[in-house]
C-alpha cells in the first residue's frame, strides 16, 4: 500500500481533473468524528490538510465498520478508498472508504470546546496539533528558511556561536545564572559580541541561536527563551545597516506569502498584503517620534524609552515597518557608537512593525574605540576586565562595523496575526512557565 499525503490526492486530482480518482491510500489522525447507525464520517488530518473520509455501512467489511465505530478524536488511522469530487467540502474532494485501520486508538482527549489559555499551555504538547498552531510552524519554518536564503544570497557565513557565555551583553539585571562546574555563568542573551568577533575572520557572519532573557515580563510580546537572528558585518556603516534590515524584511515578507500562502490565510493573513511590504520604509529619529507623539496627546520625557503604548501609537501612522533612529545613548547598550553629530545619541536603529505588532528588530553601528568602550563599561556599573577578550578586537585590526538582532517569534507573530507572542514558540517559556 503507497501512502501519499492529503494535499498530494487533492492536487493529483485537480490536475488530472478527474471527479474520481481510484485507490487512494491515506494516514493520519482523527481530526473530527461523528457517526450513525448506517454512516461514519471522519474528518482526517495530516501535516498538510483535512479531509472528510466517508464510511458506509452497507458496503464495507465487517472489520472497517468496526473500526470505524471505535476511532475517537487523534487515533492514529490509515484510509483507503476513493476520491471524489465535492463542492460542499472545504477541500473541494471527500475520500468514499473501502478499507482502513487503526496504528493506536487514542484514549478520550482532554482539549474540548471553551478551555482556558492556561489549561492549553498545560497540555500544550497536543494542543500545538491544533490546526492553527500547525500552520504558524509551517510559516515560522519558511520564516527560517527565508532568512538563510537571504543571507546566502548576501554572501553571509552562517556560524554557531556559543549559548554558555561569562559577561553580558544586553545588562545584568536579565541575565539567567547557572552553575558551571565550580563557576557562575550564564545563558546567553545575544549572539553579538561572539558575532564581533567572528566578522575580522569571515567579515560577514550571522547566526539562529536561542536567547535568554531574565525579564520579569507578562506581556503578549516578551518570551524569557526566543529564537534570535543576529548578524554583523565588517566596514559596514549605519546607512549600509539600514539597507540590509529593511531588504531583510521585505525578503523574508515576499517569501512566506509566496511559500506559505494557504497557511496565512487559514490564519487570517492576506499574503497579498504580505507583498506590499517593499523597500524603502518610513524612517523617524527618537526626537521625531516625541514630537508625533506629543501631537497624538502622549508626553514622552526626552531620554526615556519607548514604551509598548508608545510605540503601538507611533504606527497607527504607518502601514509599513517603521525605522526609528538615533536614541538617546543612556537607554541604549554600551557598544553602540555615538553618533558624531550629535553626542547625546547613538547610531542605532529600533524596527517596529505595523499593526501595532511592536519592536522586531534592534540594531546600531559598533562603537570602535576601546577606550570609550571602557568608559561606558564603567558608566553602566560593568567591570571592563570582565570584557578583555571583547576589548581586543578594538587593539588589533579594529574596522567600522554594524549589526543586529531580530527576534524570530516577533516577526512570526507579526505575520501569523497572533494575539500573543507565546504561539510562535512550541513550548513557550515565560515567567511562570517551563513545562511542558
Amino acid at each position: 500500500m503507497e501512502f501519499v499525503s492529503i494535499q498530494t490526492a487533492i492536487q493529483q486530482a485537480i490536475n488530472q481533473k478527474k471527479e474520481v480518482m481510484e485507490k487512494v491510500s491515506l494516514r493520519g489522525w482523527c481530526y473530527r468524528e461523528r457517526k450513525s447507525a448506517k454512516l461514519a464520517f471522519i474528518v482526517l488530518r495530516d501535516d498538510t490538510n483535512t479531509i472528510q473520509c466517508v464510511i458506509e455501512r452497507a458496503i464495507v467489511s465487517l472489520e472497517t465498520w468496526t473500526f470505524a465505530e471505535q476511532v475517537c478524536i487523534e487515533s492514529s488511522i490509515w484510509v483507503q478508498g476513493t476520491l471524489h469530487e465535492d463542492k460542499r467540502a472545504p477541500t473541494g474532494y471527500e475520500l468514499h472508504v473501502t478499507n482502513m485501520g487503526i496504528y493506536q486508538l487514542a484514549e478520550r482527549f482532554p482539549i474540548t470546546k471553551d478551555q482556558s489559555t492556561e489549561f492549553l499551555l498545560d497540555v500544550r504538547h497536543l494542543w500545538l496539533r491544533s490546526r492553527e498552531l500547525t500552520n504558524v510552524w509551517k510559516v515560522k519554518a519558511e520564516v527560517l528558511r527565508a532568512i538563510r536564503e537571504f543571507f546566502l544570497h548576501k554572501k553571509y557565513y552562517e556560524v554557531t556561536p556559543p549559548i554558555i557565555t561569562a559577561s553580558s551583553c544586553e545588562g545584568g539585571s536579565t541575565l539567567f545564572k547557572i552553575k558551571y562546574f565550580e563557576d557562575e555563568a550564564y545563558l546567553s542573551q545575544s549572539a553579538q559580541l561572539y558575532l564581533e568577533a567572528m566578522i575580522f575572520s569571515l567579515k560577514r557572519v550571522y547566526a539562529i541561536t536561542p536567547s535568554f532573557r531574565a525579564e520579569p515580563s507578562k506581556t503578549n510580546r516578551h518570551l524569557t527563551e526566543y529564537w534570535h537572528l543576529e548578524g554583523e558585518e565588517a566596514f559596514m556603516n549605519f546607512e549600509q545597516l539600514l539597507s540590509l534590515e529593511q531588504e531583510l524584511i521585505s525578503f523574508i515578507c515576499t517569501w512566506v506569502a509566496e511559500h506559505a500562502e494557504e497557511a496565512l490565510k487559514i490564519l487570517g493573513r492576506d499574503p497579498e498584503d504580505l507583498k506590499k511590504i517593499i523597500t524603502p520604509f518610513p524612517r523617524i529619529s527618537y526626537e521625531e517620534a516625541l514630537e508625533i507623539l506629543k501631537k497624538d496627546g502622549i508626553d514622552v520625557m526626552w531620554g526615556k524609552d519607548l514604551r509598548t503604548v508608545e510605540e503601538e501609537a507611533l504606527m497607527k501612522h504607518y502601514d509599513k515597518p517603521l525605522l526609528v533612529t538615533r536614541y538617546p545613548k543612556e537607554i541604549k547598550a554600551f557598544y553602540m557608537k555615538d553618533d558624531p553629530n550629535d553626542k547625546r545619541v547613538v547610531l542605532c536603529c529600533d524596527v517596529l512593525a505595523p499593526e501595532g505588532y511592536g519592536e522586531i528588530i534592534g540594531s546600531s553601528e559598533r562603537e570602535t574605540d576601546v577606550n570609550i568602550l571602557i568608559a561606558k563599561l564603567k558608566a553602566q556599573g560593568e567591570k571592563p576586565e570582565h570584557y578583555n577578550w571583547y576589548l581586543d578586537l578594538r587593539r588589533f585590526g579594529s574596522v567600522q562595523h554594524s549589526g543586529f538582532g531580530l527576534g524570530v517569534e516577533r516577526v512570526v507573530r507579526w505575520l501569523c496575526k497572533l494575539e500573543s507572542i507565546r504561539d510562535a514558540m512550541p513550548f513557550p517559556r515565560t515567567i511562570k512557565r517551563m513545562t511542558p
